[in-house]
């Protein structure tokens, strides 16, 4: 089954469309969220993948986006590194899978150490086991990853499957990087739409340093962002009735 909205409304069973002859409801879905990215993932979840779609999370680590998703909701294919599979070599054939999930560090060099080292955003990633391929450093080799998997990932789903991913914008070499709008830049290029995003807000602050002088806000959110694949017969996408 194809997991998105759309879909959700051509269901041929009435029991799984989830927009029309419905009953009226105020428990809405918003776009910016104050609490955990569990809670954002399963709400993306219930909007735009139907139960029993494939999904592969390719960056499952320990499958803390799941842990409001009721287990056997949907067949879920759970990989990292540490299965042995690489976010950029996936092991599925051709338009396989329904929903794709990804979800790899999103700074350059988690812990500080941006301009000391180069060596922190390889070792933070597991996925990334093989090594920089692109030979590209700092947020280079962090859309480079974004870039690689986004490709695979255009591989492995069907025809307007949907795509999750999570980012967060960064500051690199004293220059604000706006890597949620640079993935949207470049998987259109790769042939997806960007469907939706969402703000989720930590509740608590995020770590910081003492400084002389702040030049940039401190980030304390990330996205979701919701894309689908366009095939060689995709119009325009058609919003929910």
């Amino acid at each position: 089954m194809i997991a998105t909205g759309r879909a959700a409304i051509q269901a041929e069973s009435p029991q799984l469309r989830r927009v029309v002859n419905g009953s009226p409801t105020n428990d809405l879905v918003f776009s910016a969220l104050v609490g955990p990215n569990e809670e954002a993932f399963s709400q993306i979840l219930d909007l735009y993948v139907q139960p029993g779609s494939v999904v592969a999370d390719v960056t499952y680590g320990k499958g803390a986006f799941w842990r409001r998703v009721p287990p056997g909701t949907y067949d879920l294919r759970k990989t990292d590194l540490l299965t042995g599979v690489d976010c950029r070599e996936l092991p599925y054939g051709d338009s396989e899978i329904d929903c794709l999930v990804l979800d790899p560090p999103y700074m350059h060099s988690p812990g500080g150490t941006a301009h000391t080292s180069h060596s922190g955003f390889e070792v933070h990633y597991r996925n990334n086991g093989t090594g920089n391929r692109t030979g590209r450093k700092y947020h280079e080799a962090v859309l480079a990853l974004y870039e690689e998997a986004g490709q695979e990932a255009h591989r492995v789903l069907r025809e307007r499957g949907v795509l999750i991913v999570k980012c967060q914008d960064e500051v690199c070499s004293n220059r604000q990087r706006f890597t949620h709008v640079e993935i949207m830049q470049a998987y259109e290029a790769l042939g997806f739409v960007a469907e939706d995003l969402f703000v989720v807000v930590r509740k608590n602050r995020p770590g910081v340093s003492r400084i002389v002088r702040q030049v940039h806000a401190r980030k304390n959110h990330s996205y979701f962002l919701v894309f689908w694949k366009r095939g060689s017969n995709a119009q325009a996408w058609e919003p929910p009735v």
